[in-house]
């Protein structure tokens, strides 16, 4: 799980690292998006899954 991300940290690093600038009415809308981002990937990480699962098989007709 991701305790202690901060969004808007993550997002004023991502900016500088990729040469992009939001404007400022704009961040916190992308800071809200990226929070949300955090806690679906949370819910997928955090779903238990014994070792034993394998991935499903690609379907072709």
């Amino acid at each position: 799980m991701s305790e202690g991300f901060d969004a808007e940290a993550h997002v004023a690093h991502m900016e500088k690292l990729m040469g992009l600038t939001i404007e400022d009415a704009w961040r916190p809308v992308v800071v809200a998006h990226v929070a949300a981002t955090q806690k679906a990937a949370d819910l997928l990480l955090g779903f238990p899954l014994d070792d034993e699962v394998e991935a499903a098989p690609v379907f072709v007709p």
